[in-house]
């Protein structure tokens, strides 16, 4: 692994349990960075939690410390070719994980992820910690 990632939720669920493979696999990343989305789907997870405010001041420290990247209309428009080339393929996948990969394949960056759905998006490189 080398260049640039983004992390998907579920890597960085691992990240916040201390998995080694992320761990160790994050120290060798030139540059990580974070969909806006994966922070809303985290947030939603620590609400829903038996530890809410815990969770959620995990979540403000993490953010603090990263690069997060937003939406704009550059990524709409990564967003509405994904969308339509998985409508094509009858191969849909859940609309937050589009706006992931139209924000990895906006800015070139490799997607972290253990979700097997994201290999039906075209040109999107990923790879599982």
């Amino acid at each position: 692994m080398s260049g640039k990632v983004l992390l998907d939720t579920n890597i960085i669920i691992s990240l916040f349990a201390e998995e080694k493979s992320v761990l160790d696999s994050l120290n060798k990343a030139e540059g990580v960075f974070v969909p806006s989305i994966v922070i809303g789907e985290l947030n939603f997870g620590a609400r829903k939690s038996t530890r809410v405010q815990e969770n959620l001041e995990r979540i403000n420290i993490f953010v603090a410390s990263n690069v997060i990247l937003s939406c704009d209309a550059v990524t709409a428009f990564y967003y509405g070719r994904v969308k339509e080339e998985l409508r094509q393929k009858g191969k849909p996948i859940p609309e937050n994980d589009i706006w992931v990969a139209a924000i990895a394949l906006q800015h070139d960056l490799t997607l972290i992820t253990r979700d097997e759905h994201f290999k039906e998006v075209a040109e999107l490189t990923i790879e599982s910690w």
